[in-house]
């Protein structure tokens, strides 16, 4: 458990360093550009299908690209950096289930892939409808107890979030 969180935290640091490490100017797409920042805002591609997931249960909904937007993703993404934020979506994902199964064994683990909307209803039948086109990550995690409104989860601090939302 400790290598693995090791080779993540380097992982990310490497990114980091490579992502810093551009003193080119860049400017958003909107052609502004930023005064503290370099980066280029990159923009999620919609999603190609227009179905909805209900959740109406507890539950740590993951949400995925489909095919066609990792296809657009990867076109408007530099090859180096599209492979290394895939790498880090892999990681991430993969450690907040093994935490969630560990921690939060009765949170019911959903993949919501070619999907473009959540909907999740609370026990008191309220409804919040959520659209993934207008989530800049192409990954990303929701959960959901049933009794409040679902939050996304910053993926790296996992325990910390999860553990505050279900208190």
């Amino acid at each position: 458990m400790i290598l693995n969180r090791s080779i993540i935290f380097v992982i990310i640091a490497i990114i980091l360093i490579s992502c810093n490490s551009d003193t080119g100017d860049r400017q958003t797409q909107s052609g502004d550009a930023h005064a503290d920042s370099n980066v280029k805002a990159a923009h999620k591609p919609p999603a190609s299908a227009n179905d909805t997931m209900i959740i109406d249960y507890q539950a740590a909904v993951f949400y995925h690209p489909d095919s066609l937007q990792i296809m657009k993703i990867k076109a408007q993404t530099d090859s180096m950096d599209f492979d290394g934020s895939m790498h880090e979506f892999f990681y991430q994902m993969r450690n907040a289930r093994m935490v969630i199964k560990k921690e939060w064994p009765k949170l019911k683990i959903v993949e919501a892939k070619n999907y473009r909307y959540l909907l999740f209803i609370t026990g008191d039948n309220l409804k919040e409808l959520i659209d993934l086109n207008t989530k800049n990550d192409p990954y990303g995690l929701f959960v959901f107890n049933t009794q409040k409104s679902p939050l996304f989860i910053d993926m790296m601090n996992i325990e910390t979030e999860v553990s505050f939302y279900l208190k």
